[in-house]
């Protein structure tokens, strides 16, 4: 029995959207600043290094700290040039990633995703804030996404009423000490 190929449908993905950017060096050691759409590195970082490779050269490795990345991939496909992606806990900063290209290495803070639309506006605007600033906003926000998806997976709250002891069939004992 023979297979059918459907030669109408193609294999590549659509292109991804521009990366959102904003290459004013901040005080500090900040080359700019980027605001990915997800947590996705596979799918983020080529429209990353594609913008900024007409910049700084052909990026050809990335470093992440792995504290808000939940898949860390081995490397990232950039039109067909690899680009390797390392991770480190202790050298690199959870809000920072580094390019490296053959023409030096760059530093650029990566502002949440979930940021709204202003507060990401305001951490890229060119106002002379300098990078640890910058960066505690970026573990504000990323605090508050924490706590959010700690409320809404049902671990925080106070239980509505005390548990019933084991046997018993009457309402619970809230308030009745023994």
């Amino acid at each position: 029995m023979g297979g059918v190929t459907d030669r109408t449908t193609s294999s590549r993905r659509a292109p991804s959207p521009p990366a959102r950017l904003s290459l004013t060096p901040a005080p500090g050691g900040l080359d700019g600043m980027w605001w990915p759409r997800s947590r996705a590195l596979t799918r983020e970082l080529p429209s990353l290094t594609a913008a900024l490779g007409g910049l700084w050269g052909r990026i050809t490795g990335v470093t992440v700290n792995p504290a808000y990345w939940p898949v860390l991939p081995h490397w990232v496909s950039d039109a067909g040039r690899t680009v390797h992606v390392g991770w480190s806990t202790e050298e690199q900063d959870p809000h920072r990633l580094t390019l490296f290209s053959p023409d030096g290495r760059w530093d650029m803070l990566v502002i949440p995703p979930e940021t709204g639309a202003d507060a990401a506006a305001r951490l890229m605007a060119d106002d002379g804030i300098d990078a640890p600033t910058r960066e505690e906003a970026a573990e504000r926000i990323d605090a508050r996404s924490r706590e959010g998806a700690w409320e809404t997976d049902g671990g925080a709250g106070r239980p509505s009423r005390l548990p019933r002891p084991i046997g018993s069939i009457g309402p619970s004992p809230a308030g009745r000490r023994r």
